[in-house]
């Protein structure tokens, strides 16, 4: 039987949080942008005035999503780490929601396709639901 190293959890948590990194790097680039472009920069004071431009908006909302679903995808990896359920599943599912956010994220600041957006978000959900699954079949085993 092969054994799989619990470490190994974090490598697909590392890659999230680079994205989170890359995605803040690109909402400040974007607004930089906006404001020498002569956007009002008092509109950031509290947001009322003329709506931001749409490529800004995009990176601010994108930004904004990787606090949202990705918070349980980390919860679900320290939760295998510290119960040691790390095996080839979890991982696999990690890796799958992992790929599908990246995708998600390349198509939200690229052509903004709702329809491709939103297959790659589906499948996100699918495998966050299969990795808390067998999570919670780790978790019920050792009750």
């Amino acid at each position: 039987m092969t054994t799989t190293n619990p470490v190994t959890i974090f490598l697909p948590m590392l890659v999230i949080v680079a994205l989170t990194f890359v995605a803040f790097v690109r909402m400040a680039v974007t607004r930089t942008a906006a404001v020498k472009a002569g956007h009002d920069p008092a509109y950031y004071r509290a947001h009322l005035g003329p709506p931001e431009p749409e490529l800004t908006v995009a990176a601010v909302r994108h930004y904004g999503n990787l606090f949202e679903l990705p918070t349980i995808f980390y919860a679900a990896c320290l939760t295998a780490f510290v119960l040691d359920a790390v095996n080839g599943w979890v991982l696999g599912f990690a890796w799958v929601y992992v790929a599908a956010r990246l995708a998600q994220s390349a198509v939200h600041l690229t052509s903004n396709n709702p329809s491709h957006r939103g297959g790659a978000f589906a499948l996100g959900v699918v495998a966050m639901l299969a990795l808390w699954v067998t999570l919670a079949l780790a978790i019920f085993a050792r009750l």
